[in-house]
């Protein structure tokens, strides 16, 4: 029987090699996974290879090639740095390489062209010898995770497989299958301290800030942020009611043409009608002048930028920005591309001046890239480093394969089966946006100012 001071206990285990790769946009907290998770395998006497650069040196690997150390990787032991935990910044790196990304529908698994890439993972990892993988990153990353584990069951019967975890991270915090994903409320805190130095100008010069958070699909950030910073409102893309709603044509944005769809047809693109948004923010407005406040600070989720009407994008940029713009299969724009605050805040200044007769400047700003690799807080070095010793305690431990590394509510950890985050049919992991009319989401409505 253990003691409460004793150290584990080192299981049997045939795992001799793993990697870990970290892919997608840094978030704070990365160190404390990759470090936590390397000490782990590396007291137990497992070789650890830190995947520099995610996925990049190992898609288009080809059988014969050499991965080379301090190029494609390196070896992460017991000796790694103290401090790692908490240092900001991701040690392997990262990068937008997706080798999963030509699979799209489950007939494409038996496509050997298609899943050449992912096929060159397992060669470019075999080649070291690797019998597990621990894959760092979003949902997309999640979704190449499960489909590398498939992939190899189209290999000859004789080939050995290599076992594949996943450990969530987005700072968006949209993922289906944890509470509050690492790095969150670093970044969270980041932007909250940014809230709350503009509502200060604000109070001082009369200004209001329209502010642009990151979230594409979920308004997690931009909702903590609201709360914890104080700010004046926020809306998400799931805030956006039916009637709302609108269609158009897609069209090119270089040529002006239409974008058909396979079969001809004009494809039509979901938009909202940017005259309710403003009248959202001015009832806010005038709702806390009504209460005695003339500051202004909206938080704004960065999606609803995709659902702009084409009219009011090309208003958002310059020409040479608006015209280099590439519509992805469904008629939607990249949003991190469409700076809109600045737009808005003029329209949300016309129309307070059409109701009351006054002027205002609105300022529009956009955040982003500059909280992803704050210095993490107390809780997210705690999250990320219990998220990384799961990956140790997962593989070698409950000899678990394809799985996500998950907590519960007191950090308990959580070893989620792939097949209960993504929809097999589509090849896409399940997405978590804010519930409207959850007691979060409704934290904000209690906060703001309340409009008639």
């Amino acid at each position: 029987m253990s003691l409460p001071l004793s150290s584990p206990q080192l299981t049997n285990t045939n795992i001799k090699k793993i990697a870990i790769l970290f892919s997608g946009g840094p978030a704070p907290s990365a160190n404390s996974v990759i470090g936590s998770a390397a000490l782990c395998f590396a007291r137990a006497g497992i070789e650890v290879y830190g995947m520099l650069n995610g996925y990049t040196h190992l898609e288009n690997y080809k059988e014969g090639d050499k991965l080379e150390e301090g190029d494609a990787y390196i070896r992460l032991d017991k000796n790694i740095s103290e401090g790692l935990r908490s240092a900001r910044g991701i040690v392997i790196g990262t990068a937008r390489a997706n080798p999963g990304k030509p699979l799209k529908h489950p007939e494409d698994l038996k496509d050997a062209k298609k899943r050449e890439p992912l096929t060159n993972v397992y060669h470019a990892l075999r080649s070291l010898g690797v019998d597990a993988l621990i894959s760092i990153g979003g949902d997309d990353t999640l979704t190449t995770a499960a489909k590398f584990q498939l992939i190899q069951k189209e290999l000859p019967p004789d080939e050995p497989r290599i076992k594949v975890v996943h450990l969530p991270k987005t700072i968006d915090n949209d993922y289906q299958g944890i509470d509050f994903t690492f790095g969150y409320f670093t970044a969270v805190e980041f932007l909250a301290a940014e809230l709350r130095n503009l509502l200060a100008d604000s109070e001082a010069t009369d200004a209001g800030y329209i502010c642009q958070l990151m979230g594409r699909k979920a308004a997690w950030l931009a909702y903590g942020a609201m709360i914890a910073g104080e700010a004046s409102m926020v809306i998400g893309l799931e805030d956006i009611p039916p009637e709302w709603e609108m269609t158009e044509e897609s069209r090119d944005p270089a040529t002006n043409e239409v974008i058909r769809s396979e079969d001809g047809f004009p494809l039509m693109r979901k938009v909202i009608n940017i005259k309710k948004l403003v009248d959202r923010c001015v009832n806010v407005i005038i709702a806390r002048e009504a209460e005695g406040k003339k500051s202004f600070v909206a938080a704004i989720s960065e999606g609803i930028a995709e659902y702009l009407p084409l009219s009011e994008i090309e208003m958002c940029l310059s020409r040479d920005e608006y015209v280099s713009l590439k519509p992805d299969a469904f008629g939607h724009f990249p949003v991190s591309q469409l700076k809109y605050t600045s737009r808005l805040g003029r329209l949300i200044a016309d129309e307070y001046k059409k109701r009351t007769g006054k002027s205002r400047k609105m300022v529009g700003l956009q955040f982003g890239y500059e909280c992803r690799c704050h210095v993490p807080t107390a809780f997210d070095v705690i999250l990320g480093s219990q998220l990384g010793v799961g990956a140790y305690r997962a593989l070698c431990e409950a000899e678990k394969d394809a799985v996500m590394i998950s907590v519960t509510g007191n950090l308990e950890l959580v070893f989620a089966p792939f097949e209960d985050l993504i929809d097999f049919s589509i090849l896409r992991a399940y997405q978590r946006p804010v519930t409207v009319g959850s007691d979060f989401h409704q934290l904000a409505r209690y906060i703001e100012a309340w409009t008639k």
